[in-house]
């Protein structure tokens, strides 16, 4: 990428934004906006989560809650299969989305989405990742905690969406800004 990008604590800054919003799209935007207003920087925020379309879309913005506030992975994953009941049988169609978005000091935002999709499998398999990896299986059989962190951010919803941000002009805008 064209900028560097920069931690809050290699600023040592440290500051949570509740994820209050209804949608990826405007959780990701509420970090980015608190980032710019604390920092006065450029700032770059994202909001992922599993979706599963035969639970209605869940976990989707509770992914990380979906088992309660501060669950393991492994929490996560019962609680997914458990709602999953018998349809986990069928290995449901399911879609890791990731909604990054970029805004200035000027006010301009840029958005770019990722989406990769899979299936949920009834039993966890492989040892990296974390949340919902081990049940998300690949077109191709994999599951995401089967995958080395390099494969994974080569496909995976993030990589996409910053894919999609550049693709938009985003980065661009910051180096001229």
């Amino acid at each position: 990428m064209p900028v560097e990008l920069v931690d809050p604590r290699g600023l040592g800054l440290h500051f949570e934004v509740e994820e209050g919003g209804e949608s990826f799209r405007a959780n990701a935007a509420l970090k980015a906006r608190a980032a710019v207003n604390l920092t006065g920087l450029s700032s770059l925020a994202e909001d992922s989560g599993l979706e599963v379309p035969v639970l209605g879309g869940a976990p989707g913005v509770h992914s990380a809650r979906f088992a309660g506030a501060g669950a393991s992975s492994e929490a996560l994953i019962e609680a997914l299969l458990r709602a999953l009941g018998d349809r986990v049988a069928t290995e449901p169609t399911a879609y890791f989305r990731t909604v990054a978005v970029l805004r200035l000091p000027d006010g301009r935002q840029f958005e770019g989405e990722g989406v990769l999709e899979g299936t949920i499998a009834a039993e966890p398999r492989g040892r990296h990742g974390f949340g919902y990896d081990p049940v998300f299986t690949l077109p191709d059989g994999r599951r995401l905690a089967e995958l080395t962190l390099d494969e994974k951010n080569l496909l995976s919803h993030r990589a996409r969406a910053l894919a999609a941000l550049e693709v938009h002009g985003g980065f661009d805008a910051v180096v001229r800004a």
